[in-house]
């Protein structure tokens, strides 16, 4: 009986410290996601009580997620932080590189903090890195007054 309480309570503070911050939701998605895509975004969605209204929407990211298996993306490999933008105290964006053999993927985390506990605001993904690192690499981006 002691030793079932002790490991309920190591379950609980585990729990609770997993959702101590963006950074360790998203690390959970990620440790989730290598071994079962849909349940990664699903787990993520539950953070925020308000998603139910959007169950339909969820429902078609975890099926587009679930679709990226080895035939059609080819093996995933981890993922990379792209970049991390704060815009409140309470609001913040986690941009994370995705990498499969076929291409990589861009996963857009956002956090909102609306008292105690941080909970998924949004969450996207996208492909269209190859524009982008195009578009970067224009002229009018470049610094050309360095010497």
């Amino acid at each position: 009986m002691k030793r079932t309480l002790i490991v309920l309570m190591i379950l609980a503070s585990t729990n609770l410290f997993a959702q101590s911050s963006p950074q360790k939701l998203i690390d959970t998605f990620f440790e989730t996601y290598e071994l079962d895509a849909g349940k990664a975004v699903k787990d993520l969605y539950a953070t925020n009580k308000w998603t139910e209204r959007i169950k339909d929407d969820i429902d078609k990211i975890i099926g587009t997620v679930n679709g990226f298996t080895e035939s059609y993306m080819g093996k995933y490999y981890g993922q990379e932080l792209i970049t991390t933008k704060k815009f409140a105290e309470s609001f913040v964006l986690y941009s994370y590189l995705v990498k499969y053999d076929r291409q990589p993927l861009r996963f857009i985390f956002k956090f909102y903090k609306p008292n105690d506990k941080w909970v998924l605001y949004s969450y996207a993904l996208d492909d269209n890195l190859d524009d982008e690192i195009q578009e970067a690499a224009k002229l009018y981006y470049l610094n050309l007054d360095k010497e």
